[in-house]
């Protein structure tokens, strides 16, 4: 093969598992957002005695309820256009530099293992964080913002205040950097690791696209699964860096382990797993939409193409 076709291979090859991981990104944020903001709702929230006058909620659907009731019925999309506007080029980097970086962790081996899945998601999901962090920050503001949506400031509006208060490093839209780092990176490693594996080990139906169609369903639900309730510490600390301090003017989580220290001592254990249950509802059918979209999408442009 010449080095201009392995060239065009190449840019073909990454062009496609770029459409095909925007497209499933773009789907997964769009039917899965909602879900993303109660969690979010639930892990900046302390405890019932620090709630203060803000209304404190007892669950996912009591967060959803009492959302529609005082903000309005499409308050449960706040914050969306950050994640569709990161979305798209978010999941098209993760998928690309999972495809791309599995060479490198073939560590001697003549094909990918548990372990290459495992290191490429890790370095997806590192990369991932990289970009999306300051639509993070705006999302979470947005997010715990509890105006009616009508009152809600736009997404660039939110954008520019952080910057102009705070600036783009490290205490203003990049703020909870590393424990975004943590969050994804851990997250893919066993999405991954896990989705990968246990594929290429299930028996695959060939002659029936409807049971192999659940197979990936199944393998994908269980990947997200894992890896919501394995990352969720992170996540809580992303949430209490990146939302609204306590006491106003005052910060109080700074930093991630810091935080997760912090929630631990004063709330318990388990308030490291706040959130996990509209967590677990997102990313558990958001990881096999993901996957099975990518799947597809890939497949029918490696045939068209």
């Amino acid at each position: 093969m010449s080095s201009d076709k392995k060239v065009r291979g190449f840019f073909t090859q990454a062009c496609m598992q770029t459409a095909a991981g925007g497209s499933a990104g773009f789907v997964e944020v769009c039917i899965m957002h909602p879900l993303d903001l109660i969690k979010t709702r639930l892990q900046i929230q302390s405890t019932p005695a620090m709630a203060g006058n803000n209304v404190y909620y007892n669950g996912v659907f009591d967060c959803a309820r009492k959302m529609v009731q005082s903000e309005g019925l499409f308050s449960v999309y706040k914050g969306i256009l950050p994640p569709i506007l990161a979305e798209t080029p978010k999941r098209a980097a993760k998928f690309l530099t999972f495809e791309q970086t599995k060479p490198l962790f073939l560590f001697g081996s003549d094909k990918p293992t548990p372990l290459t899945f495992s290191c490429a998601g890790l370095a997806a999901g590192v990369f991932e964080a990289i970009l999306v962090n300051p639509f993070e920050m705006v999302k979470v503001t947005l997010q715990a913002n509890r105006s009616k949506t009508g009152e809600l400031p736009s997404t660039i509006t939110v954008a520019k205040q952080i910057v102009a208060k705070d600036g783009f490093g490290l205490r203003g839209l990049n703020r909870g950097l590393t424990a975004t780092i943590g969050r994804n990176g851990v997250f893919n490693m066993i999405y991954f690791g896990f989705y990968h594996s246990v594929k290429n080990i299930v028996p695959e139906y060939k002659d029936n696209p409807v049971k192999e169609f659940f197979r990936k369903v199944a393998i994908g639900f269980t990947s997200g699964t894992l890896g919501s309730v394995i990352n969720i510490p992170f996540d809580v600390a992303k949430s209490r860096i990146q939302g609204p301090q306590p006491q106003p003017g005052v910060v109080k989580y700074k930093s991630t382990f810091q935080a997760i220290q912090l929630v631990y001592r004063e709330e318990g254990f388990m308030a490291l797993y706040k959130g996990l249950t509209p967590k677990v509802m997102r990313l558990a059918p958001g990881g096999a939409i993901m996957m099975i979209v990518y799947e597809y999408v890939y497949e029918a442009l490696d045939n068209y193409i």
